[in-house]
C-alpha cells in the first residue's frame, strides 16, 4: 500500500515538474504583472495624497503672503506650486488668489500673468473660464480692447455667457461702438437670472445709453 501511495505521489510529482517546466515561467510573468500593477496602484494612491498634502502646504504659503501682503514672498511661492504641483487644484487656487492680491498691489503685469496662467493650464475648466473673465476685465482696464475681444471670442459655459455678454458690451462702448455694445449688453440682459441683482446694473447701462430693455422690442426710448 505504501509502495503504491509513493508510486502514485511521485508521478503527481513528475506531472507538477512537467507542467511547470512547460508554464512556469509565463505563470511567473504573470504574477509580477499583476502584482507590480497593484503595487503600482498602491503607489500612485500614495503619491497623489502625497502631492495632495505638499500642495495643501505651499497653498498655505501662497495665502499667507497674499495676506501680509508680501508680493516678493507671494511671487516665489506661486512659481514653486506652479513648478511642483501645477496640475492641482491648489495650484489653480493658489494662482487666483494672487491674481487678486497683485491686482490689488497694482501690479498688473503679475496679475495678467497669473490670470492667463490658469486660463491656458487649468485642468478644471471652471477654474479655466473664471480666469479667463477676470483677465478680460483686466485687459479692459488696461485698454488692451483688441486682446480682451480675442479672449471674448473663446467659447464660454452657458452659465457665464451673460457675463462675458456684459464685458463685451462693456469693451465695444469703450471703443465707442454703440450699436454693437447695446446688442452685446441687451443679450446679456436677456440672459442673466432674473433674481440676479446684477442684472438691474446691466439695465442701467442699457438705459444710459438709451435703451429700455423692459419694452418688448428693447428700442430706444
Amino acid at each position: 500500500m505504501a509502495t503504491h501511495l509513493d508510486l502514485e505521489e511521485q508521478e503527481q510529482l513528475d506531472q507538477l515538474k512537467h507542467f511547470w517546466k512547460t508554464y512556469g515561467n509565463f505563470i511567473s510573468w504573470a504574477l509580477i504583472v499583476v502584482m507590480s500593477g497593484f503595487a503600482a496602484w498602491n503607489g500612485y494612491g500614495y503619491w497623489q495624497r502625497t502631492q495632495s498634502t505638499k500642495a495643501s502646504a505651499l497653498f498655505d504659503e501662497v495665502e499667507r503672503a497674499a495676506t501680509t501682503g508680501d508680493m516678493s514672498r507671494l511671487e516665489r511661492s506661486l512659481g514653486d506650486m506652479k513648478d511642483k504641483f501645477g496640475s492641482t487644484l491648489y495650484a489653480q487656487q493658489a494662482a487666483l488668489l494672487a491674481a487678486k492680491s497683485f491686482q490689488d498691489k497694482d501690479k498688473v503685469d503679475q496679475a495678467k500673468a497669473a490670470l492667463t496662467w490658469v486660463s491656458e493650464n487649468a485642468s478644471d475648466e471652471s477654474y479655466s473660464q473664471i480666469a479667463r473673465l477676470r483677465l478680460i476685465a483686466l485687459l479692459l482696464q488696461a485698454k488692451s480692447y483688441d486682446e480682451a475681444l480675442k479672449q471674448l471670442a473663446k467659447p464660454v459655459a452657458l452659465p457665464l455667457t451673460p457675463l462675458a455678454a456684459d464685458l463685451r458690451g462693456d469693451v465695444l462702448q469703450s471703443q465707442g461702438k454703440t450699436q454693437e455694445a447695446i446688442a452685446a449688453y441687451s443679450e446679456s440682459w436677456q440672459k442673466m437670472d432674473e433674481a440676479n441683482e446684477y442684472r438691474r446694473l446691466i439695465e442701467a447701462k442699457l438705459n444710459a445709453l438709451g435703451v429700455d430693455p423692459k419694452s418688448s422690442a428693447g428700442v430706444s426710448k
